[in-house]
């Protein structure tokens, strides 16, 4: 039986092809696009006010709201630290991953990439709360910036509203610290890979035409290795970008996108704007994406 069904299978590549694409493509159609097309409906419909329920019916009313100044500084202050976030990832990220794709020995190279890829295989929630008791009044962080006498800095940058709070562990700055150790992994591998491409050919040619190291670094090696900086950014930045976990554990009173659809659909009941606020980022990251795409950074993923 077994040698019949594998015998019709191997003379029907075809059918093989449907059984093996068939599910995850059901899947991806059904559970995902059409949640996210479900949400999109959803965006256009609008709560009533007196009653709370959800008027199905098409407006554009819901989509008026995010431009209200409180919904408005949600978006801007979350796309800030998305973007502050994907460059000091990138800062962060280019030194290792050159040293790791030019420098270093096959048998580093390998302990480098399990170092940099360690911290993925623990618990995201874990990383959070661990990062929250360093950055606390009584963490290890405070305790040696006391120690080198820069608490008087902390305090400082602290008292200012736009990134401060009552300490690091509840204030954009701690959350801007744990966004980057984060996601640098994601930014870490992409950029490796890009720079892994760049032929030593061009580079020998380079130094044989008379250019400095720094002249080589800037119209050589960055312009090749640029793709794998912006396919980095795409996970940093849309990670930041989505994330609630951060905010809610080391945030203060001042909201990001996932928190407000998180209290908009939960405790507010307001579904339709917990819809457009989705929308928000996924018109962003469709814009990033294809920029990214023009820019090749598909290619050093």
């Amino acid at each position: 039986m077994l040698l019949r069904v594998s015998s019709y299978l191997y003379r029907r590549p075809r059918l093989v092809l449907s059984l093996l694409l068939g599910p995850p493509l059901i899947y991806m159609l059904v559970i995902y696009l059409g949640s996210l097309f479900n949400l999109l409906v959803y965006s256009f419909y609008s709560l009533e006010s007196f009653t709370g329920l959800i008027v199905k019916e098409f407006t554009l009313s819901t989509y008026a709201q995010i431009f209200e100044p409180a919904n408005r500084d949600i978006f801007v202050r979350t796309a800030a630290m998305a973007t502050t976030v994907t460059i000091a990832d990138a800062l962060i990220a280019f030194p290792l991953a050159y040293y790791i794709a030019r420098f270093a020995s096959p048998r580093l190279k390998t302990w480098l990439i399990i170092a940099v890829t360690i911290p993925l295989w623990s618990s995201y929630l874990v990383r959070v709360y661990a990062w929250k008791l360093i950055l606390a009044q009584e963490g290890i962080l405070m305790w040696f910036i006391r120690l080198i006498r820069l608490d008087g800095v902390v305090d400082w940058l602290l008292r200012f509203e736009s990134i401060g709070g009552s300490s690091l562990a509840l204030s954009p700055i701690g959350m801007f610290i744990v966004f980057a150790y984060i996601w640098l992994p994601y930014m870490i591998i992409p950029i490796q890979t890009a720079l892994e491409r760049v032929p030593n050919s061009l580079l020998e040619a380079s130094s044989d035409l008379g250019a400095r190291p720094f002249q080589t670094f800037r119209n050589v090696i960055l312009p090749m290795a640029f793709p794998g900086v912006v396919a980095g950014s795409i996970f940093t930045f849309s990670l930041t970008l989505g994330d609630y976990i951060v905010p809610l554990a080391l945030g203060n009173s001042k909201f990001f996108i996932g928190m407000a659809v998180y209290s908009y659909q939960g405790t507010a009941g307001n579904v339709p704007l917990a819809a457009a606020m989705t929308m928000g980022p996924v018109f962003i990251m469709i814009v990033y994406l294809l920029l990214a795409r023009r820019l090749g950074a598909f290619d050093a993923l």
